[in-house]
């Protein structure tokens, strides 16, 4: 096992090295051991497996907006769709977008019809637009919701059909339009990621589209464009990626790529999301904060996610709440779900979130406190920036336990979920959030 010794900062590994025990008041101690006997006692270490890493071409840094022109030349743009937000427009940075393109030599047509959680008919509507206007190149300039829009309408410019028809796992048959993602939050991580995630507005929940060519041609990581966002929705944003770190980090699919990444943007989000609550203007917490999302983007969309996800999408889907905020009341029960059976894995990531002490390699006993230590620290974080404490406050009633049950099970990204879930498992962790 892995265990972080420090967090750094951005540009910094936040893995160090191996340690040797230490001891640590109220951590579990045992005494030295020979070579002979961590041989026989200590698991053996997992056979190497294949893995495959998604990326786009990544460009990050203060004041890179301007290159996404660039990026829409080269991959043969005349009259890219910009797509984005009414929250945007009034804050400005399409204009300064489309003034970049028009000076690249490209004719911009812009489409701001989407609302948060992106819903089928906009997404159609979208498309029609992008068919009106005879585009090309998909340029998205937003957070996760315009970037899922934006993902949506190429899907269907390549493929046709409705956008539930793609719902589950590499579905779509045909290529579709190059994608330039430009993200404006700090959390989502959509912008490198193979998910496409679209409520349906008759079944009033989320689907979830996952598939090899949703992942965008480029991402533009600017940090500039965070200082814009409210503050509700930079708590939102900063509780998503740090979900997306734990759970991807957990996930039966991790492997040691997407481990670092988790790790990272774990660490780097409790470090840093408090910063930026507190200090809007601070561009080093909010630099670092843009690599937070980006880094657990490239984790999760590599190693999918869990139960909390999957919980998530539902009640997302029945409420139009923001996804982060859902994250934020349901991943500390998730936590202790899937710790109970085996809390190891969740030592490093206490540790990436602050953890005091040390904990003794192959203690039990020492790892189920690190895992609930976990647990706590996200539930005080949360509290930290006003999310509820739990889903009644947020609209979920009794009533709606049982369909929301039903539905996590048919979600993609539980089939990752570190813990095998059936409804009554599902059931007791809506029960317990609430």
């Amino acid at each position: 096992m892995v265990l972080v010794h420090s967090v750094t900062r951005a540009g910094d590994s936040v893995i160090a090295h191996r340690r040797a025990p230490e001891s640590a008041a109220g951590a579990a101690v045992t005494p030295a051991r020979s070579p002979a006997d961590r041989a026989t006692t200590r698991p053996r270490t997992e056979a190497p497996r294949l893995a495959k890493f998604h990326v786009p071409e990544i460009l990050f840094g203060p004041g890179s907006l301007s290159e996404a022109a660039h990026a829409a030349v080269r991959l043969g743009a005349r009259r890219p769709l910009l797509v984005t937000d009414p929250g945007l427009c009034a804050a400005g940075w399409p204009n300064q977008l489309c003034a970049h393109l028009a000076e690249a030599g490209l004719r911009p047509s812009v489409w701001e019809g989407v609302t948060p959680n992106p819903k089928d008919h906009e997404i159609a509507a979208g498309h029609v637009h992008y068919l009106q206007e005879g585009c090309d190149v998909i340029i998205a300039l937003g957070g996760g919701s315009v970037i899922d829009a934006a993902k949506g309408i190429a899907l269907l410019a390549g493929n046709g059909g409705t956008i539930l028809d793609y719902e589950g796992v590499d579905r779509m048959a045909l290529p579709i339009p190059p994608m330039v993602m430009v993200p404006s939050t700090s959390g989502t991580g959509a912008d490198v990621s193979q998910f496409c995630i679209v409520t349906d507005t008759a079944r009033n929940t989320k689907i979830t589209i996952l598939g090899r060519a949703l992942v965008p041609d480029m991402s533009i990581v600017d940090p500039h464009l965070l200082t814009t966002m409210p503050d509700w929705l930079n708590a939102a944003t900063g509780l998503d990626a740090l979900t997306h770190g734990i759970e991807a980090y957990v996930s039966r699919a991790h492997n040691p790529l997407t481990d670092h990444h988790a790790l990272q943007a774990i660490a780097l989000v409790g470090e840093n999301l408090e910063l930026t609550m507190d200090h809007p203007g601070e561009e080093a917490a909010r630099t670092c904060m843009a690599q937070a999302a980006l880094e657990a983007g490239l984790a999760f969309t590599n190693a999918i996610l869990g139960a909390a996800h999957a919980m998530s999408h539902q009640v997302g889907g029945l409420l139009d709440l923001p996804h982060g905020v859902i994250n934020g009341v349901l991943l500390p029960h998730v936590i202790r779900f899937n710790a109970e059976p085996d809390p190891h894995r969740f030592v490093p990531i206490a540790q990436a979130l602050g953890l005091p002490g040390t904990i003794t390699p192959d203690s039990d006993a020492g790892a189920a406190e690190a895992a609930e230590w976990a647990a706590l620290e996200v539930r005080r974080l949360a509290d930290e920036l006003g999310v509820p404490k739990g889903l009644a406050e947020i609209g979920v009633g009794e009533s709606d336990i049982g369909v929301l049950s039903a539905m996590t099970l048919a979600d993609a990204c539980l089939s990752t979920n570190p813990r095998e879930a059936d409804q009554a498992d599902i059931e007791t962790l809506f029960r317990a959030a609430m």
